[in-house]
C-alpha cells in the first residue's frame, strides 16, 4: 500500500479506504450494519447435539416498584449534623454549654406502631406489629392486681431472715492494712501531685 495514495471515506462507518478496497467494502458494510445480530447464547450451542433439553425462558418477574429517592431530606439532614458538630467542638473548645442536638427527622416511608409509637420499614412493620400487639395484651394494667402483686412481695421481704452484717476475714484485714502503710509509706516525687 502506498503512503501517498487518496483514502475515501465509507458511507456506512465513516472509515477510510483506497477506491478499489472501498468497492469492496461498501456491500458488506452496508449488509452488516442493515442486520440487527441475535445475543449469543452459549447454553443452546453446548446443548446442541446432547441429548438434555433445552430450558425455556423463565417468566421474568414484575419489577418492584421503584420508591421515590428522598436524597434531598438525608441530604439536608446530613448537613444539620454537621453544623450541630461544629456547634458542639467550638461549645467545648470556648467552655460554654452544650447545644441542644438536633430534632430527628421522621422517614415518610417508615410505618408507625400503634402500641410502642417505634416506626419501621413495612415488612418490619407488619411483623413488628403482631408482636407488639401480643405483648400489649399481656401487660393489661390492672390496679387492684398490681397493689396485690406489691404486697405479696412487701410480705415475702418481712418473712426473709435479715441479713448477716458482712465481716472482714482477718486475711482481707490484713492485705487493707498492708496497702495503707504501703501507700502512707510511698515516697512522692517532687513533680507529683498528692
Amino acid at each position: 500500500m502506498d503512503g501517498n495514495q487518496e483514502l475515501f471515506p465509507c458511507e456506512v462507518c465513516g472509515r477510510r479506504f483506497a477506491a478499489d478496497v472501498l468497492e469492496r467494502h461498501g456491500p458488506i458494510c452496508r449488509k452488516l450494519f442493515n442486520k440487527k445480530r441475535k445475543p449469543f447464547n452459549s447454553l443452546k450451542q453446548r446443548l446442541q447435539g446432547t441429548d438434555i433439553p433445552t430450558v425455556g425462558k423463565e417468566p421474568q418477574s414484575k419489577p418492584q416498584p421503584v420508591r421515590k429517592s428522598n436524597w434531598r431530606q438525608h441530604h439536608e439532614d446530613f448537613i444539620n449534623a454537621m453544623q450541630s458538630a461544629k456547634q458542639c467542638t467550638l461549645a467545648i473548645k470556648e467552655g460554654r454549654p452544650l447545644p441542644p442536638p438536633p430534632a430527628p427527622t421522621v422517614n415518610p416511608d417508615y410505618i408507625q406502631c400503634p402500641y410502642c409509637k417505634r416506626r419501621f420499614n413495612e415488612t418490619a412493620a407488619s411483623r413488628h406489629i403482631n408482636f407488639c400487639k401480643d405483648q400489649e395484651s399481656r401487660r393489661v394494667f390492672d390496679p387492684a392486681q398490681t397493689a396485690a402483686r406489691l404486697a405479696t412481695r412487701a410480705q415475702g421481704r418481712a418473712q426473709m431472715s435479715p441479713k448477716k452484717e458482712l465481716t472482714v476475714t482477718s486475711a482481707v484485714g490484713a492485705l487493707l492494712q498492708n496497702r495503707a502503710l504501703e501507700a502512707s509509706a510511698a515516697p512522692t516525687r517532687p513533680g507529683e501531685l498528692e
